[in-house]
């Protein structure tokens, strides 16, 4: 293979590469935009939406809050997608850390001694997670990154693949919603 065709074909992954990178962020379309609308007029989910079984990263057993608007990442370390998506979630926890009525939880099937070395290397602040058992059957599935906006028993909003959980649309739905309470 000569200069030529090596340049050529360097230059088409990067031009591939760009156009995964714009569309895993780019703003998204009217009906992904209305997501928390979607999700509030079918959310006649059962109390169960709540994991029972999560432990922090030390081991020790965690309940989770039902009395707050919860924000759930079921991620994994080896997730490209997780990866690419968790700067985003680290902007929004930064902004209601300290709000009373809001809680994370960024959980993960994997153990300590796999996350751990992870969050030091990237330098996140996060309330990280292990789950101990099964995911509710409303929370459950096979693809990853999941996540979820829960109130009281209720799904107001969820996706699943890779978002940018800081954009004006999740902050809007939270806001709303605290302002219910």
């Amino acid at each position: 293979m000569n200069a030529a065709s090596k340049k050529i074909i360097l230059t088409a992954l990067i031009l591939i590469a760009l156009g995964a990178v714009y569309y895993a962020f780019q703003k998204p379309s009217q009906q992904e935009a209305s997501f928390n609308e979607q999700a509030v007029q079918a959310s006649s989910q059962p109390a169960s939406v709540y994991i029972s079984t999560l432990k922090d990263l030390a081991g020790n057993p965690v309940p989770m809050s039902e009395d707050k608007i919860v924000f759930v990442n079921i991620w994994a370390t080896w997730c490209g997608p997780c990866n690419m998506e968790m700067p985003g979630i680290q902007k929004l926890y930064e902004k209601y850390k300290d709000h009373e009525k809001v809680a994370f939880y960024i959980v993960s099937d994997e153990d300590a001694e796999t996350v751990n070395p992870f969050i030091a290397r990237k330098g996140y602040i996060l309330p990280f997670y292990q789950i101990a058992g099964p995911y509710p059957a409303a929370l459950d599935g096979n693809a990853i990154p999941r996540t979820y906006i829960l109130f009281k028993g209720e799904i107001l909003a969820q996706e699943t693949g890779a978002s940018q959980w800081d954009r004006p649309e999740v902050i809007d739905l939270i806001e709303k919603k605290l302002l219910e309470i």
